[in-house]
């Protein structure tokens, strides 16, 4: 355990999200966070789609964002199912191993943690993913909200 070694703290908990991605409670408040687990890779959010891309295996950004797309849009296509996060609002994508708290915080050799805005509005979401081959040289590992009625 990276805490304080009685419980495990928010880094403890995403590392132990078992599958593509899941949700675990953050912080005091009961907020949560939705986890893109499995493996570190470059990642970015696709508005449109409300999906976020995972870079496995790609020549270039834009054949891998085709990929994706051209997966998003396959019927066909085999999703497993990772729970259902509440969100407030935008959210923000970042790197596991930083405190949500030290964001906006320059580290002591200078620049800040990266992080990505995601404009997602507030709601209930049902988190599914998948990982999957495009074609022959570009692999994507995809993780969607789709919108729970109320």
């Amino acid at each position: 355990m990276v805490g304080d070694a009685t419980a495990p703290d928010d880094y403890d908990r995403a590392c132990a999200v078992d599958g593509p991605a899941g949700v675990i409670t953050v912080g005091e408040n009961g907020a949560q966070a939705l986890v893109l687990a499995d493996e570190p890779a470059p990642s970015c959010f696709l508005p449109e789609h409300r999906a976020f891309l995972r870079w496995l295996a790609a020549d270039s950004e834009v054949e891998l964002k085709a990929a994706a797309r051209t997966v998003l849009a396959n019927p066909a296509t085999e999703w497993e199912e990772c729970g259902t996060w509440s969100s407030d609002g935008p959210a923000v994508l970042m790197d596991s191993a930083e405190a949500g708290s030290a964001l906006y915080t320059e580290h002591p050799g200078g620049g800040a943690p990266s992080q990505a805005s995601v404009a997602l509005p507030a709601g209930r979401w049902r988190i599914r993913a998948t990982h999957t081959k495009a074609d022959e040289e570009n692999w994507v590992r995809l993780v969607q909200m789709m919108p729970i009625e109320s």
